[in-house]
């Protein structure tokens, strides 16, 4: 979930970047700054625009990630008049990430943006000590045992999609593979975090779903967009959108009476409860909280928009890229059949057995992260490897850079699962991965969903390989998948063929 946020973090205030008065290279708490800000090398901008026209906006994290490459990790460019550094370096981007949220921070942009459109604001969007007391709200429901006793409700969601799933191939169909799995996404953190029933897997008119699905494009729209036409002309899709978030906070404002009704009728829930909402519910009406119900509905709002999109983009790709390596998929699903046989149930046990496919979904992170760069805005003078970068100064993170080059990874543009289990020598194991590879952030604003994330992939893998036969996954022009840029990082159009497997595989 938390990579979802990143992404939304990406376009900050409108600010210059100014120049240190007094370069400091003397602080024992900084390296040495050797460079200011002008020295950066960069693409040459144009009057006005700056770089704008250079870029694609639904691919523009590429055109940033081809400058890293030419330019090297540190490097400045302009969008319109907002101008960035550009940080492709590994350890400076754990260091940045480390210090927030005291010393960065994401932009006011987003902030303002989210709060016209009349959203409450979550972890997602929150900043400094509102950010600190909603973190502990959600840490509350999110770790591993809890996680682990919300298990039955993913277990049925999975079933219904593997239903659905049957269906179409029974029928020849061809299934639009990240729709349908942003259904098994929404239904999934409905049931597991607010014990709720939401089932979009076996209703295509779920009001839920289609008004969620226009809330992540229109808020990265607004937040690129140069002039703020939809505050002088409401058109048609900002008066939709306008139906759609209040739908929305309804559903929301219903799943908060629901759980308090539940912990009311039920004082036992109060000591064990029994999904994310009553975590936080029961977490915010402890003494000195400072939380609300404002804060609860903001997180669950997080829940629903960063659990819905960010794991149907990553599962997604990995059974795109599965199924462009047979022999990985061979060894993927031999690991899911060893642990559950060819029919056997996909229990919480079993699923802590598939290293092999965990790695897949490590590797698919690095290849495709659903947050290919972030934004930042730093909070105090600070030096930037070797670059004195003053406060103010707005940083592009190119998060993805780092993961396809030579010298983190061996062979780095392929996709090698094994490199996760330690399988590529010393130099790559996977504990040196994880320390270039950040699909889920770092430092304290590290995705609080990790978990989750990661058991609800391994669960559509395990059920997928399980009960089917991948026979094709189709691209709109034939073409290898496209990326597109519409808030996260998604493939385009991607349309998979299945034929059910026999008891006998």
């Amino acid at each position: 979930m938390d990579t979802a946020r990143n992404i939304l973090a990406c376009i900050l205030p409108k600010q210059g970047l100014s120049s240190m008065d007094q370069l400091d290279t003397t602080t024992d708490r900084q390296p040495v700054a050797k460079r200011r800000l002008a020295d950066l090398p960069g693409p040459r901008s144009l009057p006005i625009i700056g770089n704008l026209h250079q870029v694609d906006r639904s691919a523009m994290h590429l055109s940033v990630e081809a400058w890293a490459r030419e330019y090297g990790p540190f490097f400045r460019f302009r969008i319109g008049d907002r101008r960035f550094v550009g940080v492709a370096d590994p350890e400076a981007l754990s260091t940045l990430m480390r210090d927030r949220p005291a010393g960065v921070r994401r932009g006011a942009k987003l902030e303002r943006i989210w709060i016209e459109m009349g959203l409450p604001v979550g972890v997602f969007v929150a900043e400094g000590e509102a950010w600190k007391r909603q973190r502990r709200m959600v840490m509350a429901g999110f770790d591993p045992a809890h996680v682990r006793e919300y298990f039955p409700a993913l277990q049925r969601v999975a079933t219904r999609l593997q239903g659905r799933w049957s269906k179409a191939a029974a029928q020849g169909q061809a299934i639009p593979l990240q729709p349908d799995l942003m259904r098994f996404t929404v239904d999934a953190i409905a049931g597991l975090a607010f014990g709720a029933e939401v089932n979009t897997l076996e209703s295509d008119t779920e009001v839920i779903q289609a008004h969620l699905d226009k809330i992540f494009p229109a808020i990265f729209n607004r937040v690129m967009a140069p002039l703020p036409i939809w505050r002088w002309i409401k058109r048609p899709a900002d008066r939709q959108l306008d139906r759609s978030v209040a739908e929305v906070k309804q559903a929301i404002a219903g799943f908060i009476a629901q759980s308090r009704a539940r912990l009311l009728a039920e004082p036992a829930r109060r000591a064990r409860p029994a999904n994310l909402l009553d975590a936080m519910l029961v977490a915010a009406e402890a003494n000195a909280s400072g939380l609300g119900d404002a804060d609860v509905a903001g997180n669950v709002l997080t829940m629903l928009l960063a659990g819905e999109d960010t794991t149907a983009n990553t599962l997604s790709w990995m059974i795109y890229l599965l199924h462009r390596h047979p022999e990985t998929l061979a060894r993927a699903r031999a690991e899911v059949l060893d642990a559950f046989g060819d029919r056997g149930e996909l229990i919480h046990e079993g699923l802590g057995r598939l290293n092999y496919v965990e790695a897949c979904a490590h590797e698919t992170m690095r290849l495709k992260p659903v947050a290919p760069f972030l934004g930042l805005e730093l909070q105090h003078d600070t030096v930037i490897g070797d670059v004195a970068v003053p406060r103010g100064t707005l940083v592009w993170a190119v998060m993805r850079h780092a993961s396809l080059d030579e010298a983190h990874f061996a062979d780095a543009g392929s996709f090698r699962p094994e490199r996760w289990l330690g399988d590529g020598g010393p130099a790559h194991a996977a504990s040196s991965a994880k320390r270039v590879s950040m699909p889920f952030g770092a430092g304290p604003r590290v995705c609080p969903g990790r978990y989750l994330a990661l058991l609800e992939m391994k669960l559509c893998i395990a059920m997928l390989l399980q009960r089917f036969d991948i026979l094709g996954i189709d691209t709109p022009d034939g073409a290898a998948a496209r990326e597109q840029l519409q808030f996260t990082m998604s493939p385009v159009g991607l349309r998979m063929r299945l034929r059910e497997r026999t008891a006998a595989g």
